[in-house]
């Protein structure tokens, strides 16, 4: 990959990653988490782990935002420049984000690709990730209303 560079994404790539993710049709995104403060919030909990790919003119060409709670690793918003597909650069940046976890002592790493992400499941499915099964996943916003709603 060697008109790309992948560096440790820190707060100052913040609004570039933020405009890829815009630019990608069918991104998903959480206001909260995915807002400065939230990412912020990430990157200190998890420094190191993340990952920005930049092209040679220094642009953002991909990002992944990686992390771990002591037991499993996690992949967030895992992305590359639509005119820059097919050139190896998720997988450099996957296997950047899997030296960073093993050195955490992390042995094994989930994600969520929605259903619909044709390309996303096919680069998956292309490096050898097993589509989880035998479970259910499940999701609760944590606000106010909810946790009151909850507890009725």
């Amino acid at each position: 990959m060697s008109d790309f560079t992948l560096t440790p994404m820190t707060m100052n790539d913040y609004d570039e990653v933020f405009a890829l993710w815009h630019s990608i049709s069918g991104f998903a995104m959480r206001s909260i988490d995915d807002s400065r403060e939230g990412v912020e919030r990430f990157l200190g909990r998890n420094p190191g782990m993340s990952v920005v790919a930049r092209d040679a003119d220094g642009k953002v060409a991909g990002s992944i935002l990686c992390g771990h709670d002591g037991r499993q690793g996690q992949f967030y918003h895992v992305c590359v420049r639509q005119d820059l597909r097919r050139h190896g650069i998720g997988k450099e940046m996957v296997v950047f984000c899997m030296k960073r976890l093993q050195e955490e002592k992390i042995n094994k790493i989930r994600l969520i690709a929605f259903e619909t992400n044709e390309n996303g499941n096919a680069f998956w499915n292309g490096i050898g990730w097993e589509k989880a099964a035998g479970f259910n996943c499940y999701d609760f916003t944590l606000n106010e209303k909810n946790i009151i709603a909850f507890n009725k």
